[in-house]
């Protein structure tokens, strides 16, 4: 009896070995079946071979243009034009032209890969064992003595209407450069007004807490616009009885703010305080960009609390968790200085904060490239770390926290770092060497004690949380 079995696409037919009557069976002759199936199997694989083909094509093109593009210059001569000028931009034409017209060379910048971010952790610091001991050493306030004193009102040749008002004021080029001066000076530092009947330029606060403030001697500031932040308080635990007692807690917060923080249960008590902070409310912001207005407490600390004598700054996001007079005695009183910033974690040179602030769009790029190469045309160098006679440790502060006495050198210091934030971009970190370096330029005989702390340290002193998520803070321009 015979039987077939198929073997790929050859029929094979074979005789039992034996047939019915007993004779020795014959083997069939194999019959070989058609190859159509064969045919398209192979069509069908060439098919999806040229597609994967041409997928890997696109691909290697997709990346070898992304790495090309991503070695290129940032800051070109084209996008360093007034012809677009940003708000809060006072550079003229003639400024940009005559900068240009001086054949600075364009940035030679590679924009490294992005490099993994690395962890950052707080490191000790041999505070004073307490409070109670803690002196002011006598000869600490021998500084530069000048007196200081601040525009007040506009030219009523300069404002033809309540929308030419400006919180910084109309300075000129030529009075932007007499302010750097380290002498008895009238200059612009905020809070101009403008001729009687013009109203107010912003930054309103209630009669009750400007008493409050006037009375201030040593303050920890703080603020929170645009619900940009939850509340923190300073851990309670960790502030001496005598602090409590002696040092102002100011919270700034606008209508906003408040509002939401009442929605979830933080309203202010009869005298006022959420925890140790005081609340003082802001009305009229002088500033659309809620950053931009963050810089008036941040940096004019001494023209919101006249009678002080040293204050501490901490952005929104830090929760304090030191001592303030521990903090003053470390970093101001046992180093002799009059102001403490604590370096930038990451960066050291303006050009990579630059090139930073670029590739998160922090803000308008246009807007950087102009202060950039303003600040360069003036005599702005790379930082270079293994120079013995660098000005600073480093170019780039991490300004979240910041530590001053309010000396005349102090203050003036934060006064022109103001107006330079006032005049460019609200990115404080590029304009703080520049100022520096313009400030100790000028006056050579003048001392300015200047102490740049460890990222380090500045973390042992507060807890850092996450902005909201849910903040309403508009993007950068």
């Amino acid at each position: 009896m015979a039987s077939m079995y198929q073997r790929g696409d050859v029929v094979v037919g074979v005789a039992s070995k034996f047939s019915d009557r007993g004779d020795v069976g014959t083997a069939f002759r194999a019959s070989r079946r058609g190859r159509r199936f064969g045919w398209i199997s192979r069509q069908r694989l060439s098919v999806w071979l040229v597609l994967i083909g041409a997928i890997c094509f696109v691909c290697m093109t997709f990346f070898s243009v992304k790495v090309h593009f991503h070695g290129e210059k940032d800051i070109d001569e084209h996008s360093f034009s007034s012809s677009d000028v940003q708000d809060g931009v006072h550079v003229t034409n003639n400024t940009v032209n005559s900068i240009l017209s001086n054949d600075i060379e364009e940035p030679e910048i590679y924009i490294p890969p992005k490099k993994k971010s690395r962890k950052h952790y707080p490191c000790d610091i041999e505070f004073a064992k307490t409070v109670e001991y803690i002196l002011e050493p006598k000869d600490y306030v021998n500084f530069s003595r000048f007196k200081l004193d601040y525009v007040d009102k506009e030219d009523k040749q300069l404002i033809k209407s309540p929308s030419d008002l400006r919180f910084g004021g109309h300075q000129t080029l030529k009075e932007r450069d007499k302010s750097f001066h380290a002498r008895g000076q009238t200059l612009h530092c905020g809070f101009v007004k403008g001729p009687d009947g013009t109203g107010s330029s912003g930054f309103d606060v209630d009669e009750k807490d400007k008493k409050y403030m006037e009375s201030c001697v040593i303050v920890v500031s703080s603020c929170i616009f645009g619900s940009s932040d939850f509340l923190r308080r300073p851990t309670s635990k960790l502030i001496s009885q005598y602090s409590k007692r002696n040092v102002c807690f100011v919270m700034f917060l606008d209508e906003q703010t408040l509002l939401k923080l009442s929605s979830e249960g933080n309203v202010p008590d009869e005298r006022g305080h959420m925890g140790l902070w005081r609340i003082v409310v802001v009305r009229n912001l002088p500033y659309d960009d809620m950053r931009r207005s963050g810089k008036v407490p941040k940096l004019l600390a001494h023209r919101l609390f006249p009678s002080s004598r040293y204050s501490i700054w901490l952005d929104s996001k830090m929760r304090l968790n030191a001592d303030p007079l521990l903090i003053l005695e470390h970093f101001l009183w046992r180093t002799r200085s009059e102001y403490a910033i604590s370096k930038h974690y990451d960066r050291q040179c303006l050009w990579e904060e630059v090139l930073q602030n670029k590739r998160l769009n922090k803000y308008n790029h246009s807007a950087i490239d102009e202060q950039f190469m303003f600040y360069r045309a003036d005599g702005l160098t790379k930082f270079d770390a293994s120079d013995p006679h660098k000005l600073l440790p480093s170019n780039v502060p991490e300004g979240s926290f910041i530590i001053r006495a309010h000396t005349p050198m102090s203050n003036l210091f934060s006064c022109l770092w103001f107006n330079e934030v006032d005049r460019f971009t609200s990115r404080d970190q590029l304009s703080f060497a520049y100022t520096y370096m313009k400030l100790k330029r000028t006056n050579p005989d003048r001392p300015f004690s200047l102490y740049m702390f460890k990222d380090c340290e500045r973390r042992a002193l507060v807890k850092l949380f996450r902005h909201r998520d849910d903040s309403s803070v508009p993007a950068p321009p």
